[in-house]
C-alpha cells in the first residue's frame, strides 16, 4: 500500500513538473513575440515621426464649362464641367496611394453634379500628376434661392463654384503601409460670363488658376 501511494506521489510529481515547464516555455514565447512586435511598432512610429509626411497640394489649372443650363419653370439645373486639377507629393521619401477618390461640382453649398471616380493610383516622392474629370449633373433639382443667386451672378457677370473631392489616401514609407486616411479637397472655380456667341447666349469662361485647400 505504501509503495503504491509512493508510485502515484512521484507520477503526480512529474506530470506537474513538465506542465509548469510547459507553461514556463509559453509564456517565455509570448514574451519574446510581444518584444518584437513593440520594436517594430517603436521602429514605425520613430520613422513615422522623423519623416513627418507632408499632406499633397493640389491646384485648379484649368475648367471647361460644356453644359451650364438652368431652367426657371422647373428649378432644374443641367451641367457638364471638367476641371483639370494637378495634385504634387511634396514628400522626398513617402509615397502616397490614392486608393479611392470621388469629384463632384458645388454651387452655393449645393451638389450640382454626380460624383465621378478617380481611378486609382500610386503618386511616388516629389511626383506631379493631373486629373480630368467629367462631372455631369442631368436635370437636377435645385432650391429656388439658389436659382435666384444663379441670376444675381449672371447679372453680376461672375460665377464661384467649387470642385471638391473626396477620397482616401495611405502612406508609404519603405516596404511600410499605413491605414486609410480621409482626403478632402475643395477648389474654388471662378468664371465670368460673356456673350461672345451671340443672340444674348451667355459663355461660362475660366478665369484663373486657383490652390486647393486639402484636407487629411
Amino acid at each position: 500500500m505504501g509503495e503504491k501511494q509512493c508510485y502515484h506521489h512521484r507520477h503526480h510529481h512529474h506530470h506537474l513538473f513538465f506542465h509548469s515547464c510547459r507553461c514556463r516555455t509559453l509564456r517565455i514565447i509570448a514574451s519574446v513575440a510581444a518584444a518584437f512586435v513593440l520594436v517594430v511598432l517603436l521602429t514605425v512610429f520613430t520613422i513615422w515621426l522623423v519623416l513627418r509626411p507632408t499632406k499633397p497640394t493640389v491646384y485648379l489649372k484649368d475648367a471647361v464649362v460644356h453644359q451650364f443650363n438652368l431652367s426657371l419653370s422647373d428649378n432644374i439645373l443641367s451641367a457638364v464641367i471638367q476641371p483639370t486639377l494637378s495634385s504634387h507629393n511634396p514628400n522626398g521619401r513617402i509615397g502616397v496611394f490614392y486608393d479611392h477618390a470621388d469629384a463632384f461640382a458645388v454651387y452655393q453649398n449645393q451638389q450640382i453634379t454626380s460624383p465621378t471616380p478617380v481611378p486609382p493610383f500610386y503618386q511616388g516622392h516629389d511626383d506631379v500628376n493631373l486629373w480630368s474629370p467629367f462631372l455631369a449633373g442631368a436635370a437636377v433639382p435645385v432650391a429656388p434661392d439658389l436659382c435666384s443667386a444663379l441670376l444675381r451672378d449672371e447679372e453680376a457677370g461672375f460665377l464661384v463654384l467649387y470642385i471638391k473631392i473626396n477620397g482616401r489616401i495611405r502612406w508609404k514609407v519603405g516596404k511600410w503601409t499605413s491605414g486609410r486616411y480621409h482626403l478632402e479637397v475643395s477648389c474654388p472655380a471662378l468664371f465670368s460670363f460673356s456673350n461672345t456667341m451671340g443672340g444674348g447666349v451667355a459663355v461660362v469662361q475660366f478665369q484663373r488658376m486657383s490652390p486647393c485647400s486639402v484636407s487629411v
